[in-house]
């Protein structure tokens, strides 16, 4: 929006060319984002609070987290927000890649919303059904999936319905540019073709993946914004790279037109995320609930499926991953034993404050883990 105004106003006043650099406007996006949330934030938190919107505590968790009964819930509702408007403003609307971060991150976000208004209004700590909750999550998941097989292989917007007719022309057999490959990182041109349903199936279980990893992280004061965070700016430097030719051919990287562009919604991501911490941090005003995490997971991992880096994320996510995997873990191994846990309790979070840990140093420590991994993540930029 501002981006049209300012071009508009170059034609007379050269000065305003410089709005047209991408990392200007990235960090405008990141102040701005920031902005919106430190000032919207109280007035968000106090309306959830008369709404009586507070967060409902299950009784089978860590008897400490009975304390935090009828805090503010539902605050990623402020996420969404400074991410939208930020991105409105600040980004090409005219870029593919950009409105489907947002609506995928739109729509894991409405259905977080749902969830989180059956908890609070039906004070039902369990929400939306898994079976409900799942069936939305793929829709919107395997549609964007689908989508970006394309989008992705074509060059611009005009070569994306041709090539998609020509796919089902060919008896759903296409060869997809090598920009469409999975990467592998810290190895020299090595990436590995997928074909159009490969593609699909590894960009739809990386997007809901993601979502939910996110969210079953969220169980701790500050314990998923920050590396959310840390992660979406991280992403950030990725779609800058692969959205120029010189950058992505000197660091060996694919050029895929218009993903540069993400780089907005990554410093949204990272400015609102901070802005969140704010209100977030523990002794916790506010919580993000569902409608916050779904979305943010949602949105990193569509904009690593864009940038091909979901190996990447993977690495940089390892908390997420973990959180992930210990409940996995849990279910099966108390199914298969009848009752016996691998963990005192599932997410990893809770086994480590069931074992002495205070809620302070369990969320500090994950977010140091966080750190390295996301350096990690960076170094495969260059380490090849």
């Amino acid at each position: 929006m501002l981006l049209e105004l300012f071009d508009w106003l170059a034609r007379d006043i050269r000065a305003f060319n410089v709005f047209s650099y991408l990392t200007l406007r990235a960090v405008l996006a990141a102040g701005t984002a920031l902005v919106i949330g430190l000032l919207a934030g109280p007035w968000v938190i106090r309306k959830l609070t008369e709404l009586k919107i507070g967060q409902a505590i299950r009784t089978e968790g860590p008897q400490s987290h009975l304390s935090k009964s009828g805090t503010p819930t539902m605050g990623g509702a402020l996420i969404l927000i400074s991410i939208g408007v930020t991105t409105l403003l600040w980004a090409d609307l005219a870029n593919r890649f950009v409105w489907v971060v947002l609506l995928v991150t739109l729509g894991f976000g409405w259905i977080g919303w749902v969830d989180d208004y059956r908890k609070v209004v039906h004070r039902n700590p369990k929400g939306m059904s898994a079976r409900e909750k799942y069936f939305w999550q793929s829709l919107i998941g395997l549609t964007a999936a689908f989508y970006l097989a394309f989008a992705i292989a074509a060059p611009n917007t005009e070569r994306l319905l041709p090539l998609m007719l020509e796919w089902v022309g060919n008896g759903f057999e296409l060869d997809l540019p090598s920009r469409s490959d999975l990467i592998v990182p810290f190895f020299k041109n090595f990436a590995y073709p997928m074909g159009v349903f490969g593609f699909v199936i590894l960009s739809y279980l990386v997007i809901v993946g993601t979502s939910n990893a996110v969210n079953l992280t969220d169980g701790l004061d500050g314990l998923a914004i920050l590396p959310a965070s840390m992660i979406g700016a991280a992403l950030g430097v990725f779609a800058y790279v692969i959205g120029r030719a010189d950058f992505s051919r000197y660091l060996l990287f694919p050029f895929i037109p218009g993903a540069g562009e993400l780089v907005i919604i990554c410093a949204a991501i990272a400015g609102s995320g901070l802005a969140f911490l704010w209100f977030n941090a523990y002794p916790a005003q506010v919580f993000m609930g569902d409608v916050g995490a779904l979305a943010l997971g949602g949105a990193l991992g569509t904009i690593a499926v864009i940038t091909r880096q979901e190996i990447v994320l993977f690495i940089m996510g390892g908390v997420f991953v973990a959180e992930t995997v210990s409940v996995m873990l849990q279910v099966g191994y108390f199914k298969f034993t009848g009752g016996r846990r691998i963990f005192r309790m599932a997410p990893l979070h809770h086994h480590f404050e069931l074992s002495g840990w205070k809620e302070n140093q369990v969320v500090v420590r994950f977010w140091i883990i966080t750190i390295m991994l996301v350096l990690v993540g960076l170094s495969t930029l260059k380490i090849r």
